[in-house]
């Protein structure tokens, strides 16, 4: 399993899968013998990868199946390893590197290192290791104690042919950070997530070579720390930050397109996007195609089909929205369905696309009032006791989803609410509906605006 997959993932969904082959490790690694000392990277090998405990060959070509040569006294080797090009040592407790020949001797094949969850606090010891696997080119450090130790540049010189860096949840320093895209010309990916970053230290060396940076789960808040990463990055093709609390993107049309030029995609999930002009400004990345912008405060109110539609209208150059693809059928309905979203507005209210789509479309008339469609709105009564406060609800959610939606109008917990459906039209002739499914969507009961939902306390 590739080890990469370790890489992005955080307390919920990054894009990325978690690692098979941790079952592995919980297997050969979780038992550390050396207690709050840890052990050595070779001691951790041996362990994992002797025949005994992962009898099966791994990886394409030679160099699998390492035979060892004589070594010194009390080596921890066996006579022979299934050592693979990938090799998975998170969680194995180590601290240490070992003796650097044997790693040499041992390593020389490999490709892809995953040193999470270990001991390691000491960059001399990271070093030691890296400096002896001259293939190397993925290394992930995550979750390991590394904020207190200071980075020198004779240490960082040993990742100069690390393409892919991932230093997770390590509360890394931008010094640190710096040094290592100093150092390692040809960085290609930067993986900074769940550090706990407020402000971004901007670094008087750009590193040309970095195309993607995932930064998620962090402090991010003020726009203008995120623009330092134009100048850091001027390569930068993918920046993944979600799961900061964004609250808008500051900067001028041309600024934007100065700071980020070859910008492809972004990832502002669950950030603090709020406004509608936040949106447009992402027009001006001048390479943008895809975008991902789920879980922001603006798009609450909207429905699903209203969210997606409104934001592929406002984003003509953007080919990936949220995962999936736009097509041109898609685009054509959604810039249709934006001129006459916005119909009723004042004209001092209308957004700078409208008027674009009107020049391609025409201005269009209102649809047909016949719609078989369910409708997505109902202003409804809700009544609780002697009270009744008019609602907007919206009708693709859940009995469970208005009850949740109805604790602040009501002051009751979900639990302790029973709910009942009043057709004013029928109400007379039918009663009262109790709405007994949590499961069941609002559209089915047919609700219409002046309609009355009764919210009665379970007795107890």
């Amino acid at each position: 399993m590739d080890s990469r997959q370790t890489a992005t993932v955080g307390p919920q969904d990054r894009d990325a899968a978690p690692l098979a082959d941790n079952r592995d490790v919980m297997t050969d690694c979780a038992m550390d013998p050396c207690g709050d000392e840890g052990r050595t990277f070779l001691e951790a090998i041996s362990e994992k990868y002797s025949p005994d405990n992962f009898p099966y060959r791994r990886g394409p070509g030679p160099g699998v199946l390492v035979v060892v040569p004589s070594g010194p006294q009390g080596s921890p080797m066996k006579d022979r390893l299934n050592l693979p090009s990938v090799l998975v040592l998170n969680g194995c407790g180590i601290s240490r590197a070992g003796d650097e020949g044997e790693i040499s001797a041992f390593c020389a094949h490999v490709v892809e290192l995953d040193l999470s969850h270990n001991k390691l606090q000491d960059w001399q010891e990271i070093s030691k290791i890296v400096s002896n696997i001259p293939n190397l080119e993925f290394l992930n450090l995550s979750s390991n104690p590394l904020s207190e130790s200071p980075l020198d540049t004779s240490c960082a010189e040993a990742f100069v042919r690390v393409r892919r860096l991932v230093l997770n949840n390590t509360r890394v320093s931008w010094e640190t950070v710096h040094t290592f895209t100093r150092e390692i010309p040809e960085l290609e990916e930067l993986f900074l997530c769940l550090n706990e970053y407020e402000e971004v230290t901007p670094s008087v060396s750009p590193c040309p070579s970095l195309r993607l940076l995932h930064i998620t789960d962090n402090n991010l808040q003020d726009w203008c720390e995120v623009r330092k990463f134009g100048p850091m990055f001027p390569g930068l093709d993918t920046l993944v930050m979600a799961n900061n609390n964004l609250s808008s993107i500051e900067d001028s049309g041309e600024a934007l397109r100065r700071l980020f030029p070859n910008l492809r995609s972004i990832n502002l999930h669950n950030s603090g996007l709020n406004s509608w002009e936040d949106i447009e400004k992402l027009n001006f990345f001048p390479k943008l195609e895809e975008v991902r912008l789920l879980g922001i405060p603006l798009l609450q109110s909207y429905t699903n089909k209203e969210r997606r539609s409104l934001i592929v209208a406002q984003l003509p150059s953007v080919s990936v929205l949220n995962g999936s693809k736009v097509t041109d059928g898609e685009r054509e309905d959604a810039e249709r369905f934006f001129i006459r979203y916005h119909l009723d507005y004042p004209e001092e209210e209308l957004p700078y696309r409208y008027h674009c789509l009107v020049t391609k479309y025409g201005k269009l008339e209102p649809l047909a009032d016949i719609d078989l469609r369910p409708r997505c709105h109902a202003k409804v009564d809700v009544r609780f006791e002697d009270k009744v406060e008019l609602t907007r609800i919206r009708l693709d959610q859940t009995v469970a989803e208005l009850k949740k939606q109805l604790r602040t109008v009501v002051q009751l917990p979900t639990t302790n609410m029973r709910l009942y459906y009043i057709d004013k039209e029928l109400g007379c002739a039918f009663g009262p509906e109790e709405m007994k499914y949590s499961s069941r969507v609002l559209h089915s009961y047919n609700i219409r605006d002046g309609d009355e939902i009764l919210v009665v306390p379970k007795s107890k």
